[in-house]
C-alpha cells in the first residue's frame, strides 16, 4: 500500500494530477478539494489510497490525511465506491460531511449528485459513532483564479458523470450569477448542489 508521492507536477486537472516521482509519473485521482490546495506547478506531496479492481489499479491523491481518512470512511459504508466517495469530497469539505454525519443530516447528503435518501441514511448509521471520534478541523477553502474557470469546472463535471449539456447549462448561470469573483471549488460546488 501507498502512504504518499512526493514529486513534481507534471499535469493538474480537476479530475486528476500526474505526479513525476523519480522519473516515473503517477497518475492519481483527486477531488475539487485537493485542487485547490496544491500548487498548479513545482514540488507536491499527496497521501494516496490505492483501489484495487478486478480490471484497474486506481490511484486517489488527498492534500491532507483528514481528507484520505474521510475518504475511506465513505468507501466502507455498503453502496458507496471510490467515486461516490470523490465526488462528495468535491461537493463538501470532510468537516462539512462529518458534521452532516453527526448531525443525521440526511437532506445535506442527498444533495449530493448520486447519493439518494437510503444512501444518506447508511452513511449516517454506518459513520456515526465513528466520524465523531475523528478530528477534520474546519480548514479555509482556498480560492484560485483561474483564466479558463468555464473549461476546468466543465471537465471536472463530466469527469464526475455530468452530461456535458446540462453541465454548461448549470455553469454558466452560476457564473452569471456569481461574477469573476468564484473560484473553481466553489463554481463546481455550486452546480453538484443545484443539479
Amino acid at each position: 500500500m501507498y502512504e504518499y508521492f512526493h514529486g513534481k507536477i507534471v499535469e493538474k486537472n480537476p479530475a486528476y494530477v500526474v505526479l513525476d516521482c523519480h522519473g516515473i509519473g503517477y497518475l492519481l485521482n483527486i477531488s475539487i478539494n485537493t485542487f485547490d490546495k496544491i500548487p498548479a506547478t513545482g514540488d507536491c506531496k499527496l497521501y494516496a489510497h490505492q483501489a484495487i479492481k478486478e480490471d484497474a489499479h486506481v490511484l486517489y491523491g488527498f492534500a491532507e490525511p483528514e481528507e484520505r481518512v474521510m475518504f475511506r470512511d465513505l468507501i466502507s459504508v455498503s453502496g458507496v465506491g471510490a467515486a461516490t466517495a470523490r465526488v462528495m469530497l468535491s461537493s463538501m469539505s470532510p468537516n462539512d460531511i462529518q458534521n452532516a454525519i453527526i448531525n443525521g443530516d440526511v437532506s445535506r447528503l442527498k444533495a449530493i449528485k448520486g447519493i439518494g435518501e437510503k444512501t444518506a441514511q447508511r452513511i449516517i448509521i454506518d459513520l456515526k459513532g465513528k466520524v465523531g471520534k475523528e478530528n477534520f478541523g474546519s480548514s479555509p477553502l482556498l480560492g484560485m483564479v483561474h483564466n479558463n474557470l468555464r473549461s476546468e469546472a466543465l471537465n471536472a463535471l463530466e469527469t464526475l458523470g455530468f452530461a456535458r449539456n446540462a453541465a454548461e447549462k448549470a455553469v454558466d448561470k452560476i457564473i452569471r450569477e456569481g461574477g469573476n469573483s468564484i473560484s473553481l471549488e466553489e463554481l463546481v460546488k455550486s452546480v453538484l448542489k443545484n443539479f
